[in-house]
């Protein structure tokens, strides 16, 4: 053991979706599939909000009033709150007291700043996850925000009166939590970008027969005014000043994925190494293990790992290494991966599980992926490099939460 396990959590604490931490943890508890709180709708306004860039549309139940209000404004935090105090005064005039207010909205573009903007006004806030809400199959139905807001009202009351399966809630995170996935996802973006440029370079290349270059080589960044085609002819003008524009972009992104990392290697640097389960000592003791870097280490931690899990299929869960079972009376089939969770981590770990496979040939994961990849069938590898992906995540969560290493992997030495 590296560390004592965390079994002293409080049990509603391994439902809840933000660290232990974070001050809305001690507010709110928080079960994604359904409410913990016992639902008396005779006093509470229940409000949900469909969200526009430019306009906002509120329906909401208010006790005591048999109209159900559908309120339409700009897109204002301000006149939301307001419109929330109009309707409890409502319900008092009406003679009800009301005690909760909740509101509820989809996740999308807005983000969580909305949620996090109201609970700091004592309103109860939640964001719907959207890929959970059941809408009708009809080849053409109607869409139109109302009765958008209806569907997202019926949902919202199943899941407020703590029945599963209605719709699942977004765990909603700390500007701080937000903040420290930035330098990844600002990194991976970068990263994509490098390699749009590099390959419009090499359409450049394959179109005047030039094989002999490649776009990173220092002779080409130095100047391309030497090129010669196929033909043996120089470079048109216009591509060659497109290939210098191509040049210029592809050396700012780097500097820029050159800054990212810098960043990053800095703050770890200076991290204070006292609290043994802080995010930057779960970067540090992922990224000890061969065949895990820095990047990989900074993803898994800020995406999955800051977070509290009931179990390791909820893990495997979220990250969308689980089946997708399809029966149907005598019918029984697998259609593959179920691709709902975190597309970061999925595709990170299948990277990293080939990368595990070559640098960790001792340990018992990949003796396991061996043993079942034994008729060297590229079909059987591609479909076990999955299974053996989604048992690399679990022992990487227990090693950071419990730390238990796995059997026979090899750490780097402490630094």
């Amino acid at each position: 053991m590296l560390w004592a396990s965390g079994e002293d959590m409080a049990p509603w604490a391994l439902f809840n979706g933000y660290r232990r931490s974070s001050p809305m943890s001690q507010h709110f508890r928080f079960d994604a599939s359904r409410s913990l709180t016992a639902l008396e709708q005779d006093s509470t306004i229940i409000a949900v909000i469909e969200m526009s860039q430019t306009k906002w549309l509120v329906a909401a139940l208010v006790p005591g009033i048999e109209r159900q209000p559908l309120k339409k404004f700009d897109a204002n935090e301000e006149t939301l709150l307001k419109l929330l105090h109009r309707w409890r005064r409502e319900a008092g005039q009406a003679g009800r007291d009301i005690k909760r207010i909740v509101v509820a909205y989809e996740a999308g573009r807005d983000g969580f700043w909305l949620a996090r903007w109201l609970r700091a006004r004592e309103i109860e806030a939640y964001v719907i996850h959207p890929t959970s809400i059941a809408v009708p199959r009809e080849h053409r139905r109607a869409k139109t925000d109302r009765l958008d807001t209806e569907l997202l009202m019926r949902v919202f009351l199943g899941w407020l009166r703590g029945e599963k399966r209605h719709c699942s809630m977004v765990a909603l995170p700390t500007i701080e939590e937000e903040d420290a996935r930035r330098p990844n996802r600002e990194r991976q973006n970068l990263v994509t970008e490098q390699t749009r440029v590099i390959n419009q370079i090499k359409a450049i290349f394959t179109r005047f027969g030039i094989h002999t270059l490649r776009p990173t080589m220092r002779k080409l960044a130095e100047g391309p005014e030497d090129l010669r085609t196929a033909e043996g002819t120089p470079l048109p003008q216009n591509t060659l000043s497109e290939l210098r524009r191509h040049l210029a972009r592809l050396r700012f992104v780097r500097d820029q994925i050159r800054a990212v990392e810098q960043e990053r290697l800095r703050k770890l640097a200076v991290a204070p190494p006292a609290e043994k389960k802080s995010p930057d000592a779960m970067v540090r003791l992922i990224a000890r293990v061969l065949s895990v870097g820095i990047e990989t280490a900074d993803m898994l931690v800020n995406e999955i790992f800051s977070r509290h899990w009931r179990d390791r299929k909820a893990v495997a869960r979220y990250a969308g290494l689980t089946g997708s079972p399809d029966e149907s009376g005598s019918r029984r089939r697998e259609r593959g991966l179920a691709r709902a969770g975190n597309v970061r981590v999925r595709s990170g770990m299948i990277q990293l599980a080939w990368r595990f496979v070559r640098f960790q040939k001792n340990s018992a994961l990949a003796q396991w992926f061996a043993a079942r990849t034994a008729d060297g069938r590229a079909s059987t590898r591609k479909t076990m490099i999955v299974a053996l992906a989604r048992k690399l995540l679990i022992a990487l969560w227990r090693l950071v939460t419990r730390g238990e290493v796995p059997q026979g992997v090899v750490l780097r030495p402490a630094s």
